[in-house]
């Protein structure tokens, strides 16, 4: 059975955003394997900004779910959750979002690897350079801490530390 490498980006801005967090974690793990969490990190909202601040973490994970399999369970997770659909960058109880899987490059009509705008987004590159800033982004080549160093960021502030995997 092949095992693939993944990272997903997890955030709540609604309810227990801490909790949501951990519930959406032990969910996950009863999946996949999770083997790196990073800190929480409190963020201001992109796009639309009238909404709570989120809590945000990024996760490496092992799976042998291809990634379209992993999306919908991601996406299971969330509606378990309560996750009801709003509008683009709307507020929401919990978000799982899949970053990078193995070196795959897809784009699929509701999945695309690497996520298309993780590269502009610090409330994904900061806990993710603290993982694995090592890691390379297949399209652009560059590392986690390349990509990190092109763009501001300000709004992220780590506020506790990584959860721990079980």
């Amino acid at each position: 059975m092949t095992t693939h490498i993944f990272y997903l980006a997890l955030g709540s801005n609604l309810g227990d955003r801490h909790s949501n967090l951990l519930t959406a974690l032990q969910q996950l793990q009863e999946l996949v394997a999770i083997t790196r969490i990073s800190s929480i990190y409190e963020t201001e909202p992109v796009g639309y900004l009238a909404q709570p601040r989120f809590l945000n973490l990024v996760c490496q994970g092992q799976t042998s779910l291809c990634a379209q399999e992993l999306l919908q369970q991601a996406k299971a997770i969330e509606a378990t959750l309560g996750r009801q659909a709003t509008f683009h960058n709307g507020p929401r109880l919990i978000d799982i979002d899949i970053l990078l899987y193995d070196d795959v490059k897809l784009q699929a009509e509701h999945l695309t690897i690497p996520h298309p705008r993780m590269h502009e987004r610090a409330f994904v590159l900061i806990p993710l350079a603290e993982i694995a800033p090592e890691l390379v982004e297949p399209v652009t080549g560059k590392t986690v801490t390349e990509l990190l160093s092109t763009i501001a960021q300000q709004g992220v502030a780590k506020i506790a530390a990584a959860p721990m995997c079980h």
